[in-house]
């Protein structure tokens, strides 16, 4: 009997001694962040999500008490620094911050990944959305959505609007838009915000739909005409300038925005623990004018509705790409 106790008594021990090594990467649960954490940013230096991560990086250091050291890794549309963090180990030192691009674009036009976007990664929260908005140039005889929609429809084809290539944020929210208002657009691709902009002056093309942050300046310089936001809300920037939505046409909302993210496999206690921190730190109101100076909205949104809004977006896109013949490669 004493021999059979202390066999069942080792036998535990043993179950015991494995599942604490099975385990074992939950000393962050107590301990962390123990050293530095990586944010990767999927862009270059200076862009938005760059600019996003620097302002946030800085709070967020001095809330965990760690040095959050910037790593940009751009290429591939996102998919190159967005690799590197779903493939990470998931301990808490390394985690994403990038656009809606990275998190359901890309899964919704690109076939092959060398990731799987709702399996390898976590969501955190969603942080700031940065509004897009439809821009005639002034040279142009539109003065509303209506009668631009209805030059649209008298030729179809006939109006053509600036993108960033296929499959580009400007792209599928031009489609959205002519899908919604039963119009035929035809796209151009452009560079960027900086070649698209001076295109639509220039009436190389006729519209664009772009961040508020890149036109708004030409909006207030009367370059370019501001005929609806494409975003959910209304931007700070132009807050005279009603949403598509307001205007008739919810089908066409397209949100950008930018989201925090961890390996999948990180220890929910590193996940929540992180998610409270962002939120706190999107509460700073220095931060919040910081971000509104870029033309982004502050925003805090939790993990379980970032995870939601990323599936839904997924779907959407997908089904859009679908219809439409879009095709990212």
């Amino acid at each position: 009997m004493d021999i059979a106790i202390s066999r069942r008594r080792f036998g535990l021990l043993l179950s015991a001694s494995a599942v604490a090594g099975l385990h074992a990467p939950a000393f962050a649960q107590g301990t962390w962040p123990g050293r530095p954490i990586r944010l990767v940013v999927p862009f270059p230096p200076g862009g938005g999500t760059d600019l996003v991560a620097r302002a946030m990086g800085q709070t967020l250091s001095e809330q965990l008490g760690q040095p959050v050291v910037i790593d940009n890794k751009p290429g591939a549309s996102t998919i190159i620094g967005t690799d590197a963090v779903a493939k990470a180990a998931p301990d808490g030192y390394t985690l994403l911050l990038s656009g809606s691009t990275s998190f359901s674009v890309n899964p919704a036009l690109r076939a092959k990944l060398p990731y799987d976007t709702v399996r390898d990664l976590a969501p955190i929260a969603i942080v700031a959305r940065t509004p897009l908005v439809l821009v005639v140039g002034k040279g142009q005889p539109w003065q509303s959505l209506p009668e631009l929609i209805a030059a649209a429809k008298a030729k179809p084809k006939s109006i053509r609007y600036a993108t960033f290539g296929s499959g580009s944020g400007p792209h599928l929210s031009g489609e959205l838009f002519a899908m919604a208002a039963g119009i035929q657009l035809q796209d151009i691709p452009y560079k960027g915000s900086s070649q698209s902009s001076l295109a639509v002056i220039g009436g190389e093309v006729e519209i664009a739909i772009d961040t508020v942050a890149a036109v708004a300046p030409h909006v207030r310089a009367g370059k370019l005409r501001a005929l609806g936001i494409v975003g959910a809300t209304r931007s700070s920037m132009l807050p005279e300038v009603r949403t598509l939505a307001e205007q008739g046409l919810p089908e066409a909302t397209f949100d950008a925005w930018y989201g925090f993210a961890a390996p999948a496999r990180t220890p929910a206690p590193v996940i929540d623990k992180l998610a409270r921190t962002v939120v706190a730190t999107m509460g700073h109101p220095a931060l919040q004018a910081q971000l509104r100076a870029q033309g982004m909205e502050p925003v805090a949104i939790g993990a379980a509705a970032f995870r939601a809004q990323m599936e839904g977006e997924i779907s959407r896109y997908r089904a859009l790409a679908h219809r439409a013949g879009i095709a990212a490669e």
